[in-house]
């Protein structure tokens, strides 16, 4: 049993209702979920002989820079509510803005929140926050562990969620009274987890790693083998086995032993890079960035493009690695949080704007065309540069009109 019990708890966080926490769960599934338990175990072991799963993936270095880069990025990024309109207005009076841009819940910064859900989004697949709301308005986003989520579509193709708390019944949601945000799906309902996706990458990874865990650990790091013509005494066989368990572990790597009657070491041809497996640990970082869509550079790995390259490695990461989740936050937050009219009124938006920029003297040359210099055509004023810049609105008189500009009022506006 203890066997059997080890395997389903391996299977923890790969299946719906099924938690850590809750190990009752384990043993009191009904048969539908019992074959969804065996399904997931079966999944989380890989070809490699690694147990894949959510835990042990993070585990890995590379799985883990992944992971955080994207979360951390999602949660420090300005997630702005805005008014439909082309001034842009930010809509503020609206409860909903300040869930997302300061404190969606009672324990939890805006940051805490949005991390945790884009984490749970890249190696579970998916997240879920529960809307409460008040007089048909936003109040809270409480988020929901994955594993004790499911997904029903009904026969009309309405959708239900069924959470199960720790305790007590299971509690039955419609689609706009959850935030669900989703990878790539296969069937429309349920994203696909990157670690899955990853996870021979991953097993592969992990096991290497392991390798040369145990080499240093109880491995004496020879590079030959010991010769003998004929056959050792009893008490020499013994001295030289004390001799050998003097050298494990890795304080005691490249020691010199002391033969036996006329014993002869014989080096092999392998090295200690061969022993570590050093290329295919690196082969296996590119492997696992490739699925999170992360550049090399940024999983801290030597490469040619650091220099005046890396801010437009950047900015490709930010166009092709972050803006489809910027989307799917988006959207989502459309889809399930506004509800009637709103839909038509208010639309939620990242501001990437900060992670596209350049170095000062591209944004000072940037900045400069667009307020006129150099003879162009200016398209923002001064005080929408200094917002960009996180600066106040300019004092009547602080600063000189800018170059195509000219004072009308308080406010600089375009010259005739």
């Amino acid at each position: 049993m203890g066997y059997l019990s080890n395997l389903l708890k391996a299977a923890v966080g790969r299946v719906p209702n099924v938690s850590a926490s809750t190990p009752e769960n384990l043993v009191t599934v009904d048969g539908e979920r019992t074959l969804d338990l065996m399904r997931a175990m079966s999944a989380a072991l890989t070809e490699s002989g690694a147990n894949v799963t959510t835990a042990t993936a993070l585990k890995n270095t590379t799985v883990f820079r992944c992971v955080s880069l994207i979360s951390y990025t999602i949660g420090m990024l300005p997630l702005h509510l805005f008014e439909v309109g082309d001034d842009r207005r930010k809509a503020e009076h609206h409860p909903l803005y300040r869930l997302l841009m300061t404190q969606p819940n009672d324990w939890q910064s805006a940051f805490d929140f949005k991390a945790l859900m884009q984490m749970r989004a890249l190696v579970e697949g998916d997240a879920f926050a529960l809307i409460v709301r008040s007089m048909g308005r936003p109040i809270r986003l409480v988020p929901l562990a994955g594993g004790m989520v499911s997904i029903k579509q009904n026969d009309d193709w309405s959708v239900e969620y069924r959470y199960q708390p720790p305790k007590g019944a299971v509690r039955v949601f419609g689609a706009h009274e959850i935030l669900h945000l989703r990878g790539l799906s296969h069937d429309g309902l349920r994203g696909m987890s990157l670690v899955r996706q990853a996870a021979e990458a991953i097993g592969l990874a992990l096991q290497t790693e392991r390798a040369a865990a145990r080499l240093f650990r109880n491995g004496m790091l020879v590079g030959g083998a010991l010769k003998h013509k004929g056959k050792l005494s009893p008490e020499a066989y013994e001295r030289l086995k004390a001799s050998m368990a003097d050298r494990e572990s890795a304080e005691n790597a490249h020691k010199w032993l002391i033969l036996e009657e006329d014993m002869e070491a014989s080096p092999f041809s392998q090295t200690g890079k061969d022993n570590q497996h050093l290329e295919t640990r690196q082969h296996q970082i590119e492997e696992i960035g490739r699925v999170f869509g992360v550049p090399r550079p940024l999983l801290m790995v030597d490469d040619t493009s650091w220099g005046s390259g890396i801010d437009v490695l950047g900015q490709f990461f930010v166009r092709y690695g972050l803006a489809p989740w910027f989307t799917a936050w988006e959207q989502a937050i459309h889809r399930s949080v506004l509800s009637g009219g709103e839909k038509d009124q208010l639309y939620a938006k990242f501001n990437e704007g900060a992670l596209l920029r350049g170095s000062m003297s591209d944004q000072a040359e940037f900045f400069a065309k667009a307020l006129g210099s150099g003879g162009h055509q200016p398209w923002m004023d001064v005080n929408e540069v200094r917002a960009l810049q996180e600066l106040g609105k300019a004092k009547p008189g602080q600063l000189p009109p800018a170059p195509g500009q000219q004072e009308n009022g308080n406010e600089p506006s375009q010259a005739a």
